[in-house]
């Protein structure tokens, strides 16, 4: 079985957030830990990345919300090691009045195929990225896409607690690529 790494965005996600719910719930998970989660650098993000993934037995799992699924895809350009997938869940555009200004490194994530399978789990009403983005980076990636319906930026925020229906997809799309 996959190794899985849990990819915060901007702030880390707090105790309400299905990741740390999902984590809490798997002794397994690993949360990868930059220096800073409010004031987000690139380089160190991932840094941190390249760090937690190289000390996986497996080919991990990514498990991504917000800014760190631009974080996987400008990482994974330069990083060689294996991973087994990413589940990245609320892409934000880069280019939205929304998005962080102190985010700014992160915007023009590379285009083109990523090198793993993944899935992009999108909101129809995400304050931080309209569903059309999502279709269009799902798309330039190569990754399939999972419409999930109105529940915002599918954070803390959303009320969601530990996400059934999201883990559900998550162990879904773990199987399918366990192939």
């Amino acid at each position: 079985m996959a190794d899985i790494i849990i990819l915060p965005g901007i702030g880390g996600s707090g105790e309400t957030h299905w990741q740390t719910h999902w984590e809490r719930a798997n002794p397994e998970a690993i949360r990868f830990q930059p220096k800073s989660w409010d004031k987000p650098d690139l380089a160190d993000w991932a840094a941190a990345l390249e760090q937690t993934v190289a000390a996986t037995k497996n080919a991990p799992l990514l498990v991504a919300h917000s800014l760190a699924c631009l974080l996987v895809v400008h990482w994974q350009r330069f990083s060689s090691l294996p991973v087994a997938g990413a589940f990245l869940v609320a892409v934000p555009d880069p280019q939205s009045e929304a998005f962080p200004a102190e985010a700014g490194a992160f915007t023009g994530p590379p285009k083109g195929r990523l090198r793993f399978p993944s899935l992009v789990v999108a909101s129809s009403n995400d304050p931080y990225g309209k569903i059309e983005h999502a279709r269009l980076r799902a798309a330039e990636w190569g990754s399939h896409i999972a419409e999930v319906g109105a529940l915002g930026h599918i954070n803390g925020g959303s009320g969601l607690e530990d996400w059934p229906s999201g883990f559900a997809l998550f162990q879904a799309f773990a199987k399918s690529i366990s192939k």
